[in-house]
């Protein structure tokens, strides 16, 4: 009787193991790859953008023992560190450029079939991501790699970058330059001379174009002022040669210390008498 006892006991702790082993709990940060004799066969809270909040296949779940392994794969978006890539500008500048993504895991099927791991898929992105910043922030001048334009050259090789991560299970959910410097020392400092002469020849040929500009302003301004003097000599001649009297007097004493002996019945001091001079 004892015997029988000991081996129920027993059968039913197997059980126990065999339905414990069965059972596994799957969190929300994770999405579970079911292999079946090696092969996958489903995924348990695979990635979906369209997920309802709250509403996931997270928890538990029941796998065959001995027949079906799990393989987790982290459903969080990752962080992605790229080795400092030194970049040759359009003009001729040599750039460190030290920049940083963060991907996550969108199809861990295909991920699994294609790469086998994270740890490889990781790999794979480094190596293309490296690539792509080479090729495009060499088509660029060091100016626009330090101006709000480089927002806009990094979100295309992020989408160019996408279309073949999609191919490995992965998208690019991210992706900035955190610095881009020139190597330190005698290159750097050529750089600023070569930068600041640049500026220099633009704010002359500003100031050039504003003096050329300025003067054609004010041969405008000096031909429309003598066709209203015309205007006006037409219209009242004596009113002409009391404005051009004016013009003469401020000219003569502008300075405050002028002298001049003139007869009493010389014509340019007529206007100073309250006489008009005769017409002519």
């Amino acid at each position: 009787m004892s015997m029988k006892w000991i081996g129920s006991a027993i059968g039913m702790l197997l059980l126990l193991l065999i339905a414990s082993s069965a059972l596994r709990i799957v969190p929300e940060t994770e999405q579970d790859i079911v292999l079946s004799f090696g092969r996958p066969s489903r995924i348990i809270n695979a990635y979906n953008p369209r997920e309802p909040i709250g509403r996931s296949g997270a928890g538990l779940a029941v796998i065959i023992p001995l027949l079906e392994t799990v393989v987790p794969v982290d459903k969080r978006i990752r962080d992605l560190d790229l080795n400092a890539q030194t970049v040759l500008s359009t003009d001729q500048l040599r750039l460190v450029v030290d920049a940083f993504a963060r991907f996550r895991i969108v199809n861990p099927l295909r991920m699994y079939e294609t790469r086998g791991s994270e740890d490889q898929v990781r790999t794979q992105l480094q190596t293309i991501l490296a690539s792509r910043l080479r090729n495009e922030l060499g088509k660029q001048p060091f100016a626009a790699l330090l101006s709000p334009e480089r927002t806009i050259l990094m979100q295309a090789i992020q989408a160019d970058v996408n279309r073949e991560a999609r191919g490995i299970g992965a998208e690019i959910v991210d992706l900035r330059i955190k610095r881009a410097d020139l190597p330190a020392g005698t290159p750097l400092a050529g750089a600023y001379a070569r930068m600041a002469s640049a500026r220099d020849q633009e704010a002359r040929t500003i100031a050039a174009n504003g003096q050329r500009r300025a003067q054609l302003v004010k041969a405008g301004a000096d031909a429309q002022a003598a066709q209203i003097y015309a205007k006006s000599y037409g219209a009242d001649p004596d009113f002409y040669a009391f404005f051009r009297a004016m013009q003469a007097y401020r000219q003569a004493f502008k300075d405050g210390n002028a002298t001049l002996v003139l007869s009493p019945d010389n014509a340019f001091l007529r206007e100073f008498e309250g006489a008009r001079a005769p017409n002519r």
